[in-house]
This record gives C-alpha cells, sequence and structure tokens, in this order.
C-alpha cells in the first residue's frame, strides 16, 4: 500500500489485506482497498471482475435448483435489463388482506436519518409472520422466492424487511440516495414490494437499464473511480458505492434511468451494481413496501450459508445485526445509524 500510513491503519494491515477476499468495499476505511498504487495495478478491477464471474457462476447454478418455478422470460428479462418488475403480483383479495395485515400491526422498529429523508425497517421474521400470517402469501409466492434468489446468486431467502421511506420529513440537505449509484462493486439483490401506490411525484425508485453489465466502459469507469475514491470530497463514493451523474451515462453507452411510478401490489426484484436512486419527492410523502435484500460475501462460491440454516438463524439476521450494532455503540462510542424507535406501525407519522 502507499506510504504514510497511520499507526492504526499499520496494525491492521492484515486485516486489511485479508478482506480484499470479502464484500468489503471502503476505499476510506481500508488502506488496501483504497490505494491508488495498488488499484493502478489492477487491484479493483480484478475484485470487480472476479466478483462477477463469481455471481454468474451462482445465479446459474441456482436456476438450475430452481428450474420449476423461475419464469424464463422473468428471467431473460433480469438478464438483459438488471430489473424485472411484476404488476399484480398477488390477487386483489390477498393483497388487500396482507396490506390491511402488515399496515395494522404494530412491531419493533428502527430509523434511519439521511439528508431529508427518514427510512423504517421493522424486521420480518418468523414471530412476526407469526403475527401476520397474511404475509406468507408474499413470502411463499414462487416468483418472489425465485426471482430474490437467482438475483442474489443465493438459494436461501433474503433479509427481509417491512420498509417505509419518509420522504421530505425535515428541512434539511437532499436524501443522498436521490443521487444515481451503485451499491457496492459487485451483484446484489434488492427488491421491492410496494404496499402502496407509488406517484411520480412520491419519488418513486429510478433505475438505468442495463448498468448491470460489466462492460468494457463500466470496467473502465470502476478502474478511474477507484483511483481517487479514498482522497475525494463524496464520502459515499469513497466508501464504495460510486455515484454518477445523469450526463455521464451516456459515455458508458447506457440509457437514461428509469422512473418507477407504480401501483401497489407491484414487485420489482434489482441487481443494485446498476445504476438506480430514489426520485426526488415534490413533497412530504411516504412509501410503504415489503423490502428484500441480500448482500454476501461476493467470493464465496457456495449458494447458502449453511451454519446460519443449521441452526434456524436465518430469519433473525437482521435482529442480530441490529444487536451487533447497539453494542458497538455501546463499547466503542460509535453511534448506530439505526435508532430503536419502539413499538410502531409501518404507517405512524414521523
Amino acid at each position: 500500500p502507499d506510504m504514510g500510513l497511520s499507526l492504526k491503519a499499520a496494525l491492521t494491515l492484515p486485516w486489511s489485506a485479508l478482506m480484499v477476499l470479502s464484500g468489503d468495499k471502503s476505499f476510506i476505511d481500508n488502506p488496501v482497498l483504497g490505494s491508488p498504487r495498488l488499484n493502478a495495478l489492477g487491484l479493483h478491477g480484478w475484485r470487480t471482475r472476479t466478483a462477477h464471474r463469481l455471481t454468474a457462476a451462482r445465479r446459474e447454478a441456482v436456476a438450475r435448483r430452481l428450474a420449476s418455478s423461475l419464469d424464463p422470460a422473468l428471467r431473460a428479462a433480469f438478464d438483459r435489463d438488471g430489473f424485472v418488475a411484476v404488476h399484480d403480483l398477488l390477487p386483489a383479495s390477498g393483497f388487500e388482506r396482507l396490506r390491511d395485515a402488515v399496515l395494522s400491526q404494530a412491531a419493533p422498529a428502527r430509523e434511519m436519518l439521511q439528508g431529508d429523508t427518514i427510512t423504517r425497517r421493522i424486521a420480518v421474521d418468523r414471530g412476526y409472520v407469526g403475527q401476520v400470517p397474511a404475509l406468507s402469501a408474499l413470502l411463499d409466492d414462487p416468483r418472489w422466492q425465485s426471482l430474490t434468489r437467482y438475483a442474489a446468486g443465493v438459494n436461501q431467502p433474503p433479509w427481509v424487511y417491512l420498509q417505509t421511506i419518509l420522504a421530505r420529513s425535515r428541512n434539511a440537505p437532499p436524501d443522498p440516495q436521490t443521487h444515481l449509484h451503485a451499491d457496492t462493486f459487485h451483484p446484489t439483490m434488492k427488491a421491492w414490494y410496494f404496499l402502496t401506490d407509488v406517484a411520480p411525484e412520491d419519488g418513486p425508485f429510478r433505475y438505468v437499464p442495463g448498468s448491470h453489465r460489466l462492460t468494457p466502459q463500466r470496467l473502465a469507469w470502476e478502474q478511474a473511480m477507484s483511483l481517487q475514491a479514498a482522497s475525494g470530497s463524496d464520502r459515499y463514493s469513497g466508501r464504495g458505492s460510486f455515484r454518477i451523474a445523469e450526463d455521464q451515462l451516456a459515455a458508458l453507452g447506457l440509457p437514461p434511468p428509469r422512473s418507477f411510478a407504480v401501483p401497489a401490489n407491484t414487485l420489482i426484484v434489482a441487481d443494485t451494481f446498476g445504476f438506480h436512486a430514489r426520485g426526488e419527492s415534490a413533497h412530504r410523502s411516504k412509501r410503504i413496501e415489503v423490502w428484500g435484500y441480500d448482500r454476501r460475501n461476493p467470493f464465496m462460491p457456495w449458494t447458502t450459508d449453511a451454519p446460519l440454516r443449521a441452526v434456524g438463524q436465518l430469519d433473525r439476521r437482521a435482529q442480530w445485526y441490529w444487536k451487533a450494532m447497539d453494542l458497538r455503540e455501546r463499547l466503542l462510542k460509535r453511534r448506530n445509524p439505526w435508532q430503536d424507535v419502539g413499538a410502531i406501525t409501518p404507517d405512524a407519522s414521523s
């Protein structure tokens, strides 16, 4: 790595080097990943190419196991565009039961503030589904199961939350998630099943079709970004979530972003290596969804988290994560961005 390491960075250098073979993405916090010298020699490019190659192999393996439930047309759309949208996923009566049950059920929630926007999450685990059995209509739906698993390249359920986006909740700078970005250097999965209608003025999800593909232009852009990420002024890019301006898309051979103003009962599954963002809300608004997520270590070749599955803790991942963040806050005095707000309903006012 480059010279001038702090004592702390020097002492943790072996660990930083080991993180090359993990999902670690921060150029600021990891002196190996953030080294302009190593990235000029191809470190970031190698990580990116290798992670994409391994994810493609895992997706093929998952597709073979899901052959009876993975719709070939939906798979082809995802492979082409980086996302797939399914309208009217559930029958109207089933959707209404699910929506009404979810919106009336109070449960332990966490909130994170970014700019003028609050993100609220309620973890969906066995205990929650036991209280709201109507949610099984979604979680057991073959399209939810097959699309989230295929996109993640993991043959197991994703992390699932009830998520509420409370836009324009306070007088503050804009939500940083409205800037087009990639989540990290490797393919990942996010899913949104909307429980409320999303109008064009409500800050709908935006995605650049085809931007999930690792083309020569995209790889060259990643390489250029890696050389200055650790020293740049954009802290989100510095932590591995590269931002891009819309007027830069054409140079990468990409079209403008597509905006998903969609009715409730729509499912969107996307690879968030592709450029995406929340749309800017024109007013104070509230968006409620069942939100799925999976971002595994991309260098792992297998398609399950066998230890967690063996001890029956897959659906407790969110709870364990929040507890770990709380413990870090108490011991290391590093604030947990996900603050406990008690038991509330997803549609509670901010």
